[in-house]
């Protein structure tokens, strides 16, 4: 099984019982063999999300301290490749979340990112691949 990259969407849907997503993120998580990773942006707008929707927002941190999610990123030593990222979709308009989701992928080669965020079919790693997505069928 290739590394599995996470968005904010399925981490709400998974914890989030009213979400039309919530079965299809719960079979994926229930599948998972490997623990996900995801990014602190994803994190921090998983738990806005969360709260907004009045979400106690400790079943996604102990995701992470459980080890179920992974953070694997440092912003700070990739800034340059996300700045430019967003500039490259700046008219969609990219988030820092999904910048630093489309370099993750960029850097775990042969992983997936799993998505309900029709943007990902736009994004291309390394400028011009595809990026392997798992996202429900609408």
């Amino acid at each position: 099984m290739s590394e599995m990259i996470v968005d904010t969407g399925p981490l709400v849907a998974y914890l989030d019982r009213s979400d039309r997503d919530h079965q299809w993120s719960k079979e994926c998580f229930m599948q998972m063999t490997r623990p996900l990773l995801t990014c602190e942006a994803v994190i921090a707008e998983a738990l806005f999300l969360l709260r907004r929707g009045g979400i106690d927002p400790d079943g996604l941190l102990n995701l992470i301290s459980r080890g179920v999610i992974v953070l694997d990123f440092s912003l700070a030593a990739e800034i340059l490749v996300i700045q430019q990222l967003m500039k490259t979709y700046r008219n969609i308009p990219m988030s820092l979340a999904d910048a630093c989701l489309v370099r993750m992928a960029e850097i775990h080669e042969h992983s997936k990112v799993m998505t309900l965020d029709s943007d990902f079919v736009v994004y291309r790693k390394s400028r011009r691949k595809v990026i392997p997505l798992l996202r429900p069928e609408r």
